[in-house]
């Protein structure tokens, strides 16, 4: 039986700016609703040995999601995949109409994902057989999901923000956006946080799928909003980090990059970590928008950081996955994947597991 995504155990604890609990799995895209992507248990001190590499036949932008074991990830090869977690052996697959580049949500033993063919999908956890699926407009679905209280939360190109129910795919409610959604919805104490490419990021109430507010950035947001302390975090294609206020929307501060932020933030122990197209990967105090510090990883950062006790790991263009001290930015150590590394790594009982431009989910273990 897949573990119960105990979502109002995490929201309890963000409400209060609290360090989340350790990660037995990884649910879903940046962990949980709040999108802390937070794992006291994994550092890897040393350059990881691989444990296995899994080639699923085309290039790999969607991020795993890690329950019971098994490794859930889509592909441009058009195809959901459940990969043993151990092993690294296929599973089952469950074949779509078109690209897969969102990351899966994994709930009450069910994997919920949308796909460039403008489905939307439920399939079984353990048996890839379907449960049902749900027609959206066209432009296909990017946004990864998120599922708490028997809802799923997720954006698509048709311009609208969805609630649906998770048991029968019906729908709650569902939102007119300014623009395409590629960015993933954190759900934190009765509030959707969903931003747009049409450059809004909007604070949705759950229940009734009413704006509470709205902030409009100067570009696009690609970036998925992070949730903690009290504010909401996301970066912006006009090159800018913005906090806000959880409640009222209210600016805490704005921090500039220059490029492009397509990577989104973790909120851990009061610091901000979040990737830019400058290169680099920043820690930024969470109350004041202050640098801590910034380091150089070689080539435009899509990834977001996965956040332990002392690491970070995240993905490069430059085809590496990264290890980053969190005191000081350095350079712990770097693992070669061959191409870009979009995809933002998962960590689950001391293992990183990621996929690239290669078209391999990859699993790394301590030597």
């Amino acid at each position: 039986m897949v573990r119960t995504f105990l979502a109002s155990i995490f929201i309890s604890l963000f409400s209060f700016g609290a360090v989340p609990a350790l990660a037995d799995d990884w649910p879903a895209f940046r962990l949980d609703p709040a999108h802390s992507a937070w794992d006291g248990q994994g550092d890897i001190a040393s350059p990881p040995k691989l444990l296995w590499q899994f080639d699923t036949g085309a290039v790999v932008e969607s991020s795993p999601a890690v329950v019971d074991g098994v490794v859930y990830a889509g592909s441009f090869a058009q195809v959901l995949f459940a990969i043993d977690g151990a092993t690294g052996e296929e599973i089952w697959k469950f074949p779509v109409g078109g690209l897969l580049r969102a990351s899966p949500a994994v709930a009450d033993g069910a994997v919920y994902f949308g796909a460039d063919d403008n489905r939307f999908y439920a399939v079984d956890a353990a048996t890839g057989a379907t449960k049902w699926s749900f027609d959206l407009g066209p432009g296909g679905e990017q946004s990864s999901p998120a599922v708490i209280d028997d809802v799923v939360y997720f954006g698509a190109f048709d311009q609208f923000f969805y609630a649906l129910n998770a048991g029968t795919g019906t729908v709650r409610w569902k939102f007119r956006s300014g623009g395409g959604v590629l960015a993933s919805p954190a759900v934190v104490d009765g509030i959707v946080y969903i931003s747009s490419i049409g450059g809004i990021l909007y604070a949705i109430d759950t229940k009734t799928g009413t704006r509470i507010w709205q902030m409009r950035a100067r570009g696009g947001i690609f970036s998925s909003p992070a949730v903690a302390d009290g504010m909401v975090v996301v970066g912006s294609d006009d090159g800018n980090i913005y906090a806000r206020d959880a409640l009222t929307g209210e600016k805490r501060w704005t921090f500039p990059t220059r490029r492009e932020v397509f990577s989104s933030p973790s909120i851990i122990d009061g610091t901000v970590y979040i990737g830019a197209h400058t290169g680099f990967v920043y820690a930024l105090d969470a109350a004041s928008g202050t640098e801590r510090w910034k380091t150089q990883i070689n080539g435009p950062v899509f990834s977001s950081p996965a956040v332990t006790d002392e690491h970070i790991y995240i993905g490069s263009s430059d085809g590496h996955l990264y290890a980053l001290r969190r005191n000081d930015g350095t350079i712990a150590w770097r693992f070669e994947a061959g191409d870009r590394v979009w995809t933002s790594p998962s960590v689950v009982g001391g293992r990183i597991y990621f996929g690239s431009h290669t078209g391999f989910v990859y699993a790394l273990a301590p030597q």
